[in-house]
């Protein structure tokens, strides 16, 4: 009988110098099912939707050897290609590289891909017809996600675009896919219900049966990163007493590697925390 939910850990928990090996063999000592890749704006990690046969081939094995798999892809690379952009070209990207990013999760057998947010993330992208422009691609997205056979998640966003479920889940309605959800992140969610009055719990009802998968982050108001578990101020609790009834058994541990020589026992530290939360969670739905 299989796990009754699965943890990941965020790639860039970890040192960016460790090899892939090294990478998941530590996700698996600190206590983590699986790694969640991340496909940023970075030249570094937009070069992996280019990796050839071979190099995908080896993470396979690293995977293989391991025992880990990479479950996830957090696809970030948007920010600075984004759907909406007002730049032709920039849209054209975004494009391809939605297509590229499907087709390395297919090679390295991942399921689900979290999408940012963004309809036009920098002020040069910000226009009048950014909705519009975002809207269109991301039904071509969606279409191309469908043909893969991956799924598609929006994480909500740290801007007003989309810092809600029920924000996501007007274009999610709209584009009308089973191809297309929402990949919420608890902390984010907690700062806009600090702006907008809307509990945790009550936004991410309104995302029932399209959820996929969860972020665990540590946030406090104003601050979105680079906090370790068991600071901050996110509800963990109101999050998950929707999360687990509604179905949702993927979360994420979202956190960076900050230079410490002891993010070692960061991480282990993270799966501690939010096992102990979505254990309690588990255990109130009997």
């Amino acid at each position: 009988m299989g796990k009754s939910y699965e943890l990941g850990l965020y790639e860039k928990a970890t040192p960016q110098d460790l090899s892939w090996e090294e990478r998941l063999q530590v996700t698996a000592e600190a206590g983590f099912d699986y790694m969640e890749i991340s496909v940023d704006e970075s030249d570094a990690r937009q070069a992996r939707l280019d990796w050839t046969a071979a190099e995908r081939g080896a993470v396979v094995e690293a995977m293989r050897n391991t025992g880990v798999p990479l479950g996830s892809m957090c696809l970030s690379g948007h920010r600075k290609w984004p759907l909406g952009a007002k730049d032709p070209k920039k849209r054209e990207y975004a494009l391809v590289m939605m297509d590229k990013a499907l087709d390395l999760a297919c090679d390295l057998g991942l399921r689900i891909i979290q999408l940012a947010g963004y309809d036009a993330y920098y002020e040069e992208d910000a226009h009048a017809d950014s909705e519009r422009y975002f809207a269109e691609n991301l039904a071509k997205a969606t279409e191309m996600a469908a043909s893969a056979g991956v799924v598609m998640g929006f994480e909500t966003m740290e801007t007003p675009f989309m810092d809600t479920v029920e924000k996501a889940m007007c274009y999610v309605d709209l584009v009308g896919s089973p191809f297309l959800g929402v990949y919420p992140d608890a902390g984010n969610l907690t700062n806009a219900s600090l702006i907008y009055g809307k509990s945790v719990a009550d936004d991410i009802a309104t995302g029932a049966g399209h959820i996929f998968a969860a972020h665990m982050k540590a946030t406090e108001a104003g601050k979105y990163r680079d906090m370790l578990f068991g600071q901050g101020t996110t509800d963990y609790e109101g999050a998950l007493s929707q999360l687990v009834p509604q179905g949702v058994r993927r979360y994420v541990c979202e956190m960076w590697y900050l230079g410490s020589d002891a993010w070692r026992d960061d991480v282990a530290h993270a799966s501690e925390f939010v096992r102990e939360k979505i254990d309690a969670a588990m255990a109130e739905l009997g």
